[in-house]
C-alpha cells in the first residue's frame, strides 16, 4: 500500500485518498471472491463472457463521460443519443451498413456537438445545457422510429452483437480497444492535458490561452459518439431497434462509472482504468444479487450506497 501523503498522521487504510484510488479494484476482487465460493457456476467461461458483454457499452459510454467530467461537466443525454443511433439505424440500412453506421454515428456527434456550443459558447451550466437533449433527443428518435421496435435482419449489423475474434466478442474488444485509446489521450496527447488542466481550473486555463471552447466542445462530440457507438452495438446485440428503451437510465451507470472509479465530479481527473472497473463492479454487483435470487431494486439500493460512498470519500479528500 501507498505511504500516507506528507504531513498526514493517518496510515493508509484511514486515508480518503487510497480508497478513491484503489477502492474500486478491491471491491472488484471481493466479488470475484465471494461469488468464487458462494455462486454456482458464476466464474465459468460462458457467464464471465456473458458479463462482459453485457457491461461493454456501458463502459463506451462511461468513456465519453469520463472525459465530460474530467472538465467538471456531466453529459445527461447519453441515454437519447444511444436512442438516436438506434433510430437512424433501420432508416438507412438499405442504403448499405456503412452510410448507415457513419449516419448513426454522426447522430451521436451532432447531439455532442450542440452540448458542447451550449456548455462553451452560450455558457450553459452543462447539468441544464444536456438535460435539453436528455429529454428532446429521445423524443426526435421517437418520431423517426414511429413510435414503434423494429427488427434488424441485416446479417452484416447483427453479427457486430455476436461475433468473436480468438474467442472473444466483438463487443468485448471495441470497448477495450476505447478504453486504451482513451487511456492514450488523456496520458499522451496535448488535448489529454488540456481536458485535465480545464477541469482543474476553468479560469487559469484561459489565462494560459488554452483553447478551452474548442476543447469542451471536442470533449462533448466524442461523448455523444461513444454513446451513438453503443446504441449501435446494443442495437446488433438485441437484434432490433427500440428508441423508447434503448439507453434508459444509461447516463446515470455511465456517471456511477466514472465516480466509483476514482474520477472526481468537480474535475480535474480523468481515471480510465478506473472507471472500466466502475463498469464491471455494478455488472458483477447486480449479477450477483440477480444469481442470488434478490430483486433488481436491491441492486439499485446496493448502487446508490456505493454512490454515496464514492462522493463521500472523495469530498473527504478535499477537505483535508
Amino acid at each position: 500500500p501507498p505511504a500516507p501523503a506528507a504531513g498526514s498522521a493517518r496510515p493508509w487504510y484511514r486515508d480518503p485518498a487510497w480508497y478513491q484510488a484503489y477502492g474500486v479494484y478491491v471491491a472488484v476482487g471481493a466479488l470475484l471472491l465471494f461469488n468464487a465460493l458462494f455462486t454456482d457456476r458464476f466464474l465459468t467461461t460462458d457467464n464471465l463472457t456473458t458479463q462482459l458483454v453485457q457491461v461493454a457499452p456501458i463502459v463506451i459510454v462511461a468513456l465519453g463521460m469520463a472525459l465530460v467530467i474530467g472538465t467538471e461537466g456531466v453529459d445527461l443525454s447519453v441515454g437519447s443519443a444511444m436512442a438516436l443511433a438506434a433510430a437512424l439505424l433501420p432508416l438507412y440500412l438499405g442504403y448499405g451498413l456503412v452510410p448507415a453506421l457513419v449516419l448513426a454515428l454522426l447522430a451521436g456527434a451532432v447531439t455532442g456537438l450542440v452540448n458542447g456550443v451550449l456548455v462553451s459558447v452560450v455558457g450553459l451550466q452543462p447539468i441544464v445545457a444536456t438535460l435539453a437533449l436528455f429529454v428532446g433527443g429521445r423524443g426526435l428518435a421517437l418520431v423517426l422510429a414511429d413510435g414503434q421496435l423494429k427488427q434488424i435482419i441485416n446479417p452484416d449489423l447483427l453479427s457486430l452483437g455476436t461475433a468473436s475474434l480468438l474467442g472473444v466478442p466483438v463487443v468485448v474488444l471495441i470497448a477495450a480497444g476505447l478504453a486504451l485509446a482513451v487511456a492514450f489521450l488523456v496520458a499522451r496527447t496535448t488535448f489529454g492535458r488540456q481536458i485535465v488542466a480545464i477541469g482543474g481550473n476553468r479560469k487559469a486555463a484561459v489565462l494560459a490561452g488554452l483553447p478551452v471552447k474548442r476543447v469542451l466542445t471536442g470533449v462533448y462530440v466524442l461523448c455523444g459518439t461513444f454513446a451513438a457507438l453503443a446504441g449501435i452495438l446494443a442495437t446488433a446485440r438485441l437484434t432490433a431497434s427500440d428508441p423508447s428503451s434503448l439507453g434508459t437510465l444509461m447516463e446515470l451507470s455511465a456517471i456511477t462509472a466514472v465516480v466509483v472509479g476514482g474520477t472526481p465530479l468537480s474535475g480535474g481527473s480523468v481515471r480510465v482504468l478506473g472507471t472500466v472497473a466502475g463498469a464491471v463492479l455494478m455488472q458483477l454487483l447486480r449479477a450477483t444479487l440477480v444469481k442470488h435470487d434478490l430483486p433488481d431494486s436491491t441492486a439499485q439500493i446496493a448502487q446508490a450506497a456505493i454512490i454515496v460512498a464514492a462522493v463521500y470519500v472523495a469530498r473527504e479528500r478535499r477537505s483535508r
